[in-house]
């Protein structure tokens, strides 16, 4: 284990194979901090005796809890940034308010009236613009076959005025607006009323067609040579004639409402359904493999030809002995699987092999001790709380839930809300789990910063526990980072130390902390304690005096040069050695004796480790006793994340850094720092008491830097104007009403108006109705601050993607 990768335990050892395959190199990773796992931790791909316990369920899903393989296939469509997926139901278009029937009443009697008309050769004139445009040879049927009828004409004009009944059916329709009758009346799911309408319609036309009452088939015949319909003595040949000309006219009669009711959909629909309804497998703890189309089969397996695999699997799955984890720890594996080239068989082996119990996270946990919010691994999401049925939210959003995933935590979340409002309880913990869930899938990595004391699980929820200031911990924590490289260690130190110093240059204070750092690494090849860095930058002669015969002695002429111009530098204009030597005196304390050491006994957590393994991390910070150190060690440890994020080689991994109270952390390189978040496949969750907490000439570039804005409720007026002008305004439509006076001129008119006031007691009035667009907040100040319910808050939220979902008010108990 190298000092610059993740030496990160006290006590404890442990190797992994990289990339979790039998054959890959072994790498050291820390160790859980809380007490023994129930499954003794142990090399992934390694055989275990005995056969494993089975998992708990997963938990927080609905009812009394589905099994394994009906959570499996449970639908989860795409949808809009935030929804939960699991079993969600998109909302169909808001239902329009009921309509009058006086005016399809009236266009439907309309209509009525001219058919009849039409039908008794009764409105004049009728055939004027067809004979104006057609010779009158075109109405006799003699020109085109012996022997014709003088009826066929009859028969063209009646087709004529019923295609003017058609035509006058339409205008009706339009105009008596029957399509929003229909819709009204059909409710939201109109599938099966259209469906049954245009069957209907289909229905009627044809009897209206073959009862003779629309001449169509008698013009079809009419137009059709007698010789074919006669098939020369044929009776074969003149049958086969006769029926085409049937189904033809039957084509052209249903074709218009098949495609108006969508039949070709709704059988596909039908169809698909049959597919995927099939006799439900029997839950028994038969090992035998069970076959299906499920997500619960593993087809992506199947496809790949993997069936010895998937038959595994797939019993695990309906004999119980997999939950949620296992699920996707396994997809996870089999991802990456395919991405090697031997990795398909190898995957296949292991699984055969160790079944369920394959690919294990190196703490060998299969779930957390605890869950307080509810989960859904396989579209990595946690339920934060739902959309209430309220007019500031959009329709369709109205009734769903409301759920945070990588996808959007990716661009980093900025949670704002007074003490008590509900942020630890109700978002931080429940994002915390989520990610220490999805780290044992393989799939993230969590780092969980708060005040001792914090509701942000327990010990054994984490591989690793850094407890700054307490004697129990068995980690310390790095203040350098893991880097080898001084310059480096002296810019993450810089900006913990004094990033929040007002005027104080952080290049010139990362250049004073590197004079220092390199030749002092030079010399004893590693980084200064805390009570020599503080020595040195205070300037002490025995300390600097006895660096500087080191130096002359090792020969390093170069690290020799950096300590004199540290030492003609100490005291000058603008000197920041005196600000970071304060600033490291906060950590020089008898509490903190033992944890920020270096050298070769020193095993300290540094946070490179987090970048390489799906660790799961938790740092206790001693805000309530040494509230100055709190700050100095969350600021470097956000400064630390931000580096190793940016630095990663294998992004593969979602790193995720929790910071239950981000006051006084955030600076100007911080902010740099979180825009580039999005791009390395990693964020940052920052809960504040209030805005104010960040240097006022940042809150615009922080509330820019950030994708995703959480106000609680309880937060101030000026707290709700920066959020609000953050998510800017919108379109509204604004109907405003105007009674003005009427004033008559006739005696009696007059009189009765004077009745009228004197029984009601209002004067005669006309309301003026005008509907504008206005361009309006979609939330203003002062809605953010006194309309909001407790245990409620407006969240937007932006993904990676660049997809956006409008400030969206929250039920955070619901």
């Amino acid at each position: 284990m190298t000092s610059d990768d993740a030496h990160g335990v006290r006590g404890t050892s442990g190797t992994e194979r990289e990339g979790g395959w039998p054959d890959g190199p072994r790498r050291s990773v820390p160790r859980p901090a809380g007490p023994p796992p129930a499954v003794p931790p142990m090399p992934v791909g390694a055989p275990r005796s005995g056969p494993p316990a089975t998992p708990p369920m997963p938990a927080g899903l609905p009812g009394a809890g589905p099994s394994i393989a009906e959570w499996l296939n449970t639908v989860r469509p795409a949808a809009e940034p935030g929804v939960w997926r699991y079993g969600h139901v998109p909302r169909h278009a808001e239902w329009p308010s009921r309509p009058s029937l006086l005016g399809p009443l009236i266009a439907l009697v309309l209509w009525l009236v001219i058919w009849a008309l039409l039908a008794d050769f009764r409105i004049p004139y009728v055939k004027v613009p067809l004979e104006a445009v057609t010779p009158g040879s075109w109405w006799f049927f003699d020109t085109l076959r012996a022997g014709s009828v003088p009826a066929a004409a009859y028969s063209i004009e009646t087709l004529y005025n019923q295609l003017l009944v058609l035509i006058a059916g339409l205008w009706a329709a339009r105009v008596g607006h029957w399509a929003g009758l229909f819709q009204y009346w059909a409710g939201p799911r109109p599938e099966r009323a259209r469906l049954t309408l245009s069957g209907f319609g289909a229905l009627l036309a044809l009897w209206l067609v073959w009862s003779g009452k629309v001449p169509l088939l008698d013009v079809v015949l009419y137009l059709i040579p007698q010789s074919w319909l006669q098939g020369g003595g044929n009776a074969y040949l003149a049958a086969l004639v006769a029926y085409g000309a049937y189904a033809l006219v039957i084509a052209a009669i249903v074709w218009p409402f098949a495609r108006a009711g969508q039949w070709r959909t709704a059988l596909r629909d039908r169809a698909a359904r049959r597919a995927t309804t099939g006799p439900r497998a029997p839950q028994a703890q038969d090992p035998s493999p069970v076959t299906g189309t499920g997500a619960a089969q593993w087809p992506e397996l199947r496809a790949a030809g993997r069936t010895d695999a998937a038959d595994v699997l797939g019993a695990a799955v309906h004999a119980g002995r997999m939950n949620d984890v296992d699920c996707v720890r396994l997809k996870h594996a089999w991802a990456r699987a395919r991405t090697r080239h031997d990795g398909p068989a190898s995957f296949d082996e292991t699984v055969v092999r160790q079944g369920a119990d394959a690919f294990l996270h190196p703490s060998g946990r299969r779930d957390l001790p605890l869950r307080t919010a509810r989960h859904d691994l396989l579209a990595g999401q946690v339920r934060i709380g739902g959309c209430p049925d309220d007019e500031r939210n959009p329709y369709a959003r109205r009734g769903s839930g409301v759920a945070l995933d990588p996808a959007v935590l990716g661009t980093s979340l900025l949670a704002v809300g007074p003490p008590g409002a509900g942020k630890t309880a109700m978002l931080v913990r429940p994002v915390v789990e989520t990610l220490a869930l999805q780290a044992l899938t393989g799939g993230a990595a969590v780092l969980a910063v708060g005040a001792a004391g914090a509701a942000l699980g327990p010990d054994d929820a984490y591989d690793v526990v850094v407890k700054i200031g307490d004697p129990s911990s068995v980690h310390d924590f790095d203040l350098y980072g893991g880097s080898t490289d001084p310059d480096e260690a002296a810019a993450l130190l810089a900006e913990g130390l004094a990033g929040d110093v007002p005027g104080l240059d952080g290049r010139r204070a990362a250049l004073a902390l590197g004079q220092l750092l390199g030749p002092y690494r030079a010399v004893h090849g590693h980084f200064p304690a805390v009570p020599v860095l503080r020595e040195l930058l205070a300037g002490d002669e025995s300390s600097l005096g006895g660096l500087r015969d080191s130096l002359e002695a090792g020969g390093h002429s170069a690290m020799l040069r950096e300590l004199d111009a540290r030492t003609r530098q100490a005291g000058g204009a603008g000197d920041p050695a005196t600000v970071l030597a304060d600033r490291v005196a906060l950590l020089d304390r008898p509490a903190f004796a033992g944890f920020f050491t270096t050298g070769e006994g020193a095993r300290p957590f540094s946070l490179p480790s987090l970048g390489q393994h799906p660790l799961r991390v938790r740092i206790d910070l001693p805000e309530r006793t040494h509230a100055g150190a709190a700050r100095v060690l969350a600021r470097l440890v956000l400064a630390q994340f931000n580096a190793l994020a940016a630095a990663r080689a294998d992004r593969s991994i979602f790193a995720c850094l929790v910071l239950d109270d981000a006051t006084h952390t955030v600076t100007a390189e911080t902010v740099q720092g979180l825009r580039r978040l999005r791009s390395v496949n990693a964020g940052a969750v920052l809960a504040l008491r209030t805005i104010d907490d960040v240097p006022e000439g940042l809150h615009t570039a922080l509330l820019g830097a950030v994708g995703c804005g959480m106000i609680f409720a309880g937060v101030t007026t000026w707290d709700g104007k920066r959020f609000s002008e953050t998510w800017g305004k919108e379109w509204v439509s604004v109907r405003e009403v105007a009674q003005h006076g009427v004033f008559a001129d006739q005696p009696f008119t007059r009189a009765m108006h004077a009745l009228r006031k004197l029984a009601t007691g209002k004067a005669v009035t006309v309301d003026a109705v005008t509907v504008r667009q206005v361009e309006r907040e979609r939330w203003s100040a002062s809605a953010l601050a006194y309309e909001l319910p407790a245990r409620h808050a407006v969240l937007s939220l932006t993904t990676v993607d660049g997809e956006h979902a409008p400030p969206l008010l929250v039920d955070l108990n619901g």
